[in-house]
């Protein structure tokens, strides 16, 4: 059946680890499929809500997607929360598939990072450091198959990660996922955007690489209309994308069309993120984490209305099925009574 073929691919790319979860009503412990959808229409975490959906778009399934609530660290008396994260992976799925094993436990483990004192909880050192701890080891896995499968230093994800943890919210992202808020204003749900996309086609990520490149005059190219980091990728952050990190895997047997014609000293594209940290309020009523497949069909005010008129996820992905070609991820925040 095209349902038990699909969850057998997806079942690597998602993985909702809820301590406590009560979520199997209506046999939907696992999530569901329905052609080339999977979604899990409603679970708990500790913080709330949350339903997710993944719609396939090519022969390979390259993204995954992440929950993860309980213990934000090793420590019994650590803090707890919950943890999102999408990784929207590109020339291939090991990259996403990594990041999925490895940045929560990297979060949990780091060590030269320090939980804030402040609010006994999370903190942006340790989700940077977490990033980049990532970033290391998959480049160390490029190194590690170079010789037997050096296509896997063109593969590459972004990275888009929310924690909510002791009453704040982080969010980090890396490429151009989007993390949107809805948030009570004046009876009305309005949308908060609490991310931004590393993306070429925005003026100031163009202008962040010329100032980091001031010496490559091409370092952004305008290519068929749009604009491309080194005319190769409109990213300028990710996980992974070793050609465009170290110059030592710009070469043969790279394919051709991924070498640079000149070498480099420094590392084309950045894999740190952005973060930003806030204090969750009343009015705060859910979050929308999803890849640039979801934002390129609906604006965020009106991905937000949606969530807000649906009293189950399940509604929400029929919508992305019938206008979306990329996975979106959706969290539900409980509301307060």
């Amino acid at each position: 059946m095209v349902s038990n073929t699909l969850m057998r691919i997806v079942a690597p790319c998602w993985k909702p680890s809820v301590e406590g979860d009560s979520s199997n009503r209506g046999g939907d412990a696992s999530g569901r499929a329905d052609g080339l959808l999977w979604y899990k229409d409603s679970g708990n975490h500790v913080n709330g809500e949350f339903s997710m959906a993944v719609i396939q778009a090519n022969n390979l399934l390259e993204d995954c997607s992440q929950l993860e609530s309980g213990p934000m660290s090793l420590l019994e008396t650590g803090p707890q929360g919950t943890f999102v994260g999408i990784y929207d992976g590109h020339g291939g799925p090991e990259a996403a598939r990594f990041v999925n094993q490895h940045l929560f436990e990297n979060i949990k483990t780091i060590h030269g990072a320090e939980f804030t004192s402040e609010t006994h909880g999370m903190s942006a050192d340790v989700i940077n450091k977490a990033f980049l701890a990532t970033e290391e080891a998959f480049l160390s896995l490029v190194q590690q198959q170079w010789q037997d499968k050096p296509q896997i230093a063109s593969v590459g994800s972004c990275c888009l990660v929310g924690i909510v943890c002791s009453g704040h919210l982080y969010i980090a992202n890396a490429g151009d996922s989007r993390a949107v808020l809805g948030r009570l204003d004046n009876k009305e749900v309005k949308a908060v955007q609490l991310s931004y996309e590393h993306n070429a086609s925005i003026e100031s990520v163009r202008e962040e690489l010329q100032s980091l490149h001031p010496d490559d005059p091409h370092i952004v190219v305008l290519k068929h209309k749009v604009w491309r980091v080194k005319g190769l990728i409109q990213i300028s952050r990710s996980i992974g994308d070793a050609y465009l990190k170290r110059a030592e895997f710009n070469r043969e047997p790279l394919l051709a069309k991924f070498r640079l014609p000149e070498s480099f000293n420094k590392p084309i594209l950045k894999a740190e993120p952005t973060i930003s940290e806030q204090k969750l309020d009343p009015e705060d009523q859910f979050l929308i984490f999803a890849s640039d497949g979801l934002w390129e069909h609906l604006n965020n005010q009106e991905a937000v209305d949606i969530v807000n008129n649906c009293p189950h996820g399940y509604h929400f992905t029929r919508v992305l099925q019938e206008n979306c070609s990329k996975p979106p991820f959706v969290k539900r925040q409980r509301k307060e009574k």
